[in-house]
């Protein structure tokens, strides 16, 4: 998604990852993979398990999921695979900003 980040905020949008791995681990994440964008520890699943997006296969793992919140808060486009493991790029989510 890092090369695909300048192209989101080009559209006035922000990209912020989170991960139910443990903070040292996602600070570690963020560090080796140069991740310019916000990378978020949940380690305690509660966000993922708001948004609905556990792994039923895995609970301790998010399904990859992709949410467009506008500026009212309320989410305008959403993207969630089945099961961890598929991930998509940068360009649906930039079809789907340049809609807004």
């Amino acid at each position: 998604m890092q090369e695909g980040y300048e192209d989101i905020q080009a559209e006035g949008a922000e990209l912020i990852a989170i991960s139910a791995d443990p903070i040292a681990t996602v600070n570690s994440t963020q560090q080796t993979l140069q991740i310019g964008y916000i990378l978020l520890s949940d380690e305690k699943t509660k966000t993922i398990e708001a948004y609905n997006v556990i792994d039923p296969s895995e609970i301790e793992v998010a399904r990859p999921a992709v949410y467009i919140v506008n500026q009212d808060g309320n989410v305008a486009w959403k993207y969630l695979d089945a099961r961890s493991g598929k991930r998509i790029g940068p360009e649906p989510i930039l079809t789907q900003l340049k809609k807004f």
